[in-house]
């Protein structure tokens, strides 16, 4: 029922952009992500598991003078699966756009538009919610930028839970210092129909880290940085007050041509974030990579990760990603 209804949209929105693309400037894009994420986890501290998949969209509209209509659709297959395992997510949006500013009212893509360090908002919700369905604006000036979006990501009904998250990311810099900053706020309200035993939960997490890159004409491009990781967590009727969390957060990253390599450091309270990737709930734990960036062109990027984990300095558990973003549009 909900693909037909999906269709149905598409094929008379599209009727409706043939209509004008002679008199305005039709445009579109087509996308695959290629999902390869193995995670050997044996410290029951993660979840282990193995995420084979590709995604493909596809989105078409028009513009006039900056402004974007966006229609399309995107969906998710995984090996191993029923091709309907997974619902079609819709792709409609405004997009506005100028050289200082952006602005997108909608359904679309997050690729490429927010990136929060995996404390804050794990990797896999790129694969499982790959739209944001809300708003975000961002403001660019020549020492920074800031970024806020609203993510509505469940409507209450009698028995679903509203929850919804809004965030903000940025950066200010001179010369090759950098002071940078995320924010992201979740918030999970019950269904209409109370739950016996459910309340409603809050959860804010930030980071403040300041830093030192190089230039960017460098043949190696380097960056480190360190600061402040925090939460702050409550579940109503159930914490008294607030449950927070501060640990100290760095992180160090060198690239040479096509390879390069990444340490992650967490040390200090354990956090409690809604999207966070689950080792930051621990005390301590250091996560280095090591990348191989195997498809560099213009249209296509491929990347492979081999990733350790070190557990309260005294586990080890490792992973590998592979991951292939083709875009391709006019």
């Amino acid at each position: 029922m909900h693909s037909t209804k999906l269709k149905t949209i598409i094929v008379l929105v599209f009727c409706v952009i043939s209509l004008y693309a002679n008199a305005q400037k039709f445009e579109y894009l087509a996308s695959f992500h290629g999902i390869g994420d193995n995670r050997e986890f044996f410290s029951n501290k993660a979840m282990p598991q193995t995420i084979l998949g590709s995604r493909g969209s596809f989105e078409a509209g028009i513009n006039i003078d900056n402004h974007h209509i966006r229609l399309g659709a995107s969906e998710l297959y995984e090996f191993g699966s029923e091709i309907n395992f997974h619902k079609p997510n819709l792709i409609l949006y405004y997009h506005f756009e100028e050289k200082n500013k952006s602005f997108y009212f909608g359904s679309f893509p997050r690729l490429n538009l927010v990136n929060f360090p995996l404390a804050i908002l794990t990797d896999t919700l790129l694969y499982y919610r790959p739209n944001i369905e809300g708003m975000l604006g961002q403001y660019r000036w020549d020492w920074g930028n800031q970024l806020a979006f609203i993510d509505w990501t469940s409507r209450q009904t009698d028995t679903k839970r509203e929850t919804f998250m809004a965030g903000s990311s940025g950066e200010i810099c001179y010369k090759n210092f950098f002071i940078e900053n995320y924010l992201l706020m979740f918030h999970r309200a019950g269904p209409a129909i109370d739950v016996p035993g459910d309340h409603i939960k809050d959860y804010m997490g930030y980071s403040i880290r300041a830093g030192i890159r190089t230039p960017k004409e460098k043949d190696i491009q380097a960056h480190i940085k360190a600061g402040l990781l925090a939460s702050i967590y409550r579940e109503r009727s159930i914490t008294d007050g607030y449950i927070k969390g501060n640990s100290l957060f760095a992180e160090a990253y060198a690239k040479y041509k096509n390879f390069a390599s990444k340490t992650v450091l967490h040390t200090g309270d354990g956090h409690n974030f809604s999207h966070g990737d689950l080792f930051y709930r621990l005390n301590n734990y250091l996560r280095s990579d090591l990348i191989w960036y195997f498809i560099n062109h213009k249209n296509v990027k491929g990347k492979f990760n081999l990733s350790f984990h070190v557990i309260e300095w005294n586990d080890l558990d490792q992973s590998q990603q592979l991951s292939i973003v083709y875009l391709f549009g006019k």
